[in-house]
């Protein structure tokens, strides 16, 4: 398998320090190469964790609501249900989940892994994000692919509207496949906001789902579903 993994965006702002975009890069090689950010001072990075958990009202919230649906089922009888709903669509769809692949002779998937405080774990996971009001899902998926990895690319394929988790809640996407020429992907500084902590790994897509198995194992990841069944998918 042959991966990296960019630890930390160049320039960023944490814990009140700043790493300065002068930052030297060390390299290690086993199974896979692994770039690390180190800045020139001294930087204490704290491993994120869940501190607290409480019931909140829909007034609390910035992003998300509760509702409880009454629906007829098949046989006419009256039903509820209970739903979480987001509340920033500006348009048609959520997001966008991007499928990145770094042209070249071992043609490589783009990915990303970041805390997520309702796992309390790392999640190794798609490029992805909301789109923007007036926004097409292309449009989405190349700024944020560039905002998190800091590679670009060309739109090849966008899907129809798909559901993350149909029992749970209405929030959909589309998935949005993108090529990356390696001649224009030398150099990726990704371009992300003072509060995300984004690494970026770029895995063989030969063999996928036992490599990001792998990746997972030795990061102590957690795997996202989508993920996971395109990986799966491969496989077969």
């Amino acid at each position: 398998m042959l991966t990296f993994s960019l630890g930390c965006r160049i320039g960023f702002r944490s814990l009140n320090r700043v790493i300065p975009a002068s930052c030297s890069f060390s390299l290690s090689l086993s199974n896979s190469i692994s770039h690390q950010v180190s800045g020139t001072g001294k930087l204490k990075m704290e491993k994120p964790k869940l501190i607290s958990a409480s019931e909140a009202s829909t007034k609390e919230c910035n992003w998300v609501r509760l509702k409880k649906l009454h629906y007829l089922d098949e046989l006419g009888r009256t039903r509820s249900w209970e739903m979480a709903e987001r509340t920033t669509r500006k348009g048609d769809i959520d997001g966008v989940a991007i499928v990145a692949t770094l042209l070249g002779e071992n043609p490589k998937l783009i990915l990303v892994s970041q805390y997520r405080p309702p796992t309390n774990a790392l999640t190794l996971e798609f490029p992805a994000g909301l789109v923007d009001e007036g926004e097409s899902a292309s449009e989405a998926s190349l700024r944020e692919l560039k905002e998190e990895t800091g590679y670009v690319g060309e739109v090849k394929s966008v899907s129809p509207v798909v559901f993350s988790d149909p029992g749970l809640t209405n929030a959909n996407m589309k998935y949005v496949t993108v090529e990356c020429p390696e001649e224009m992907n030398r150099n990726p500084v990704p371009q992300q906001e003072e509060n995300e902590f984004i690494s970026i790994h770029v895995v063989e897509k030969h063999n996928l789902l036992k490599n990001i198995l792998d990746l997972a194992q030795k990061h102590d990841f957690e795997i996202d579903a989508r993920l996971y069944g395109f990986a799966l998918s491969s496989s077969l």
